[in-house]
């Protein structure tokens, strides 16, 4: 049998996949970009012959009609690695559960943890090879492939092309194809860069030396980090990252990345997954210069730490006078995830010549309108250290760069105060005083 006849016995509707979803099954939506459409809309469909059916996900980009459609939980389980503004949304409204990990690990823990019944993912059409290319959300996906116990694709021409590693499934290993709506992508718009992001990015750049190589965050600071790169002195760049952003283009086009002293896969550019706008997408598409690769390969410190000068750049939500970082929830809201967050500070830290930079403005706007600190005593209630006080490197704000490494408590509450906003320095050494977390020679 040909590979195209094999295909066309593949092919089903949405609604007849969905009539293979029983009570009591896991359901696995993949990741990001990946998550199907048609079939999500026809399980949907198909909710009240349904009980206690769990869908796993991470980075919902778009409504899922499984959530829109059982507003009381009474069929569905949504839960998710990783939340996106809409997945933060509907936790809000207690309809979905976050599952934490370091994103790493997620090919590991899938194999050795969790059950699939039934893997729906969205990808590029079938190549001549037979082969689905799962595009721009490799991540854990072939771990997923793996272990599920039916495989199905929903097709989209959409989907660039990307090559890499464990980044497709062929047609012999899966159960059933839905021809897709071909919809665009969706996209991620860049967070306009302020002047307090431009600030902040002035304090790492001058940090930053030829040869280098970046794994870069989501988020108007980190952008701003790029922008400034890309009109720099800095040469010779090397890029292994969790996530390609759109400021990556940028720097690449402005010739700043040539990956020639990268010891892990040199002279390319590595990544896990993508989301950005349509520049990224057909950037990635057909392009050889970027390998995709599972996250096991992007995230785990000891792969990341192989490469010399590693510099690793992330925002914050709120750091603690002793520099416990919390980058996923504000009290007992959850606001994103662990990610790779804690696993690129230790392989940036490990790496020879590395270093680590937590970015957050000094202060933000509560609902009420007030100018609040994030750099605080202690953390609130409920608030989730994401990476620990022992593992951070350095805290930038507008008001400087602080490296905490080696230092005693003393010398973090003083540092930390110092890149505080002016108008809470004296409040935070005065709280930093009647804690006990400054010795007696600071409490003059």
């Amino acid at each position: 049998m040909s590979l195209q006849e094999k295909q066309q016995q593949l092919i089903k509707t949405a609604s007849d996949v969905a009539a293979w979803v029983s009570s009591g099954d896991v359901i696995d939506y993949g990741f990001g970009l990946s998550q199907p459409d048609l079939f999500d809309l026809a399980l949907a469909a198909q909710k009240d012959r349904l009980s206690d059916v769990t869908i796993r996900a991470a980075l919902t980009v778009k409504p899922r009609q499984v959530l829109e459609q059982d507003p009381e939980q009474k069929h569905f389980d949504f839960q998710s690695w990783h939340f996106s503004g809409y997945e933060r949304k509907k936790a809000a409204e207690g309809l979905i559960s976050y599952i934490p990990f370091n994103f790493g690990e997620g090919p590991h823990i899938y194999r050795s943890s969790l059950k699939i019944d039934l893997l729906v993912i969205k990808t590029t059409p079938m190549d001549q090879h037979g082969y689905f290319n799962f595009g721009v959300s490799n991540t854990y996906l072939k771990a997923c492939c793996d272990i599920a116990k039916k495989i199905v694709i929903e097709t989209s021409t959409q989907i660039p092309l990307c090559f890499g590693s464990q980044n497709s499934v062929h047609v012999s290993e899966i159960n059933a194809i839905i021809e897709g709506n071909n919809e665009a992508l969706t996209e991620l718009p860049n967070a306009v860069t302020t002047d307090i992001d431009k600030q902040v990015a002035s304090h790492i750049v001058p940090l930053i030396k030829d040869r280098s190589c970046l794994q870069i965050g989501i988020g108007g600071m980190p952008n701003a980090v790029c922008s400034a790169l890309a009109t720099s002195n800095v040469k010779e760049l090397g890029i292994h990252t969790e996530m390609f952003v759109d400021g990556m283009v940028d720097l690449i086009e402005a010739g700043k990345v040539s990956g020639q002293h990268k010891q892990r896969y040199r002279g390319q550019i590595i990544y896990a997954f993508a989301l950005g706008t349509k520049k990224t997408y057909n950037f990635l598409n057909e392009n050889p210069l970027c390998l995709s690769l599972p996250v096991d390969e992007t995230n785990l410190p000891e792969r990341i730490a192989d490469n010399k000068q590693v510099v690793s750049i992330n925002n914050c939500l709120q750091v603690d006078l002793t520099g416990q970082v919390a980058s996923e929830s504000s009290a007992y809201r959850h606001i994103s995830g662990t990610g790779g967050q804690l696993q690129f500070v230790r392989g940036a830290v490990a790496s020879e010549g590395g270093q680590s930079f937590m970015c957050l403005s000094s202060r933000f706007k509560n609902k009420a309108g007030d100018s609040v600190s994030r750099i605080v005593l202690g953390l609130d209630p409920g608030t989730v250290v994401t990476t620990p006080r022992t593992d951070v490197m350095y805290i930038v704000t507008e008001y400087g760069a602080v490296n905490l490494k080696g230092k005693s408590m003393n010398d973090r509450v003083l540092g930390l105060i110092n890149i505080a906003h002016p108008d809470d320095r004296d409040q935070l050494t005065q709280q930093a005083q009647g804690s006990g977390l400054l010795s007696r020679r600071h409490c003059h």
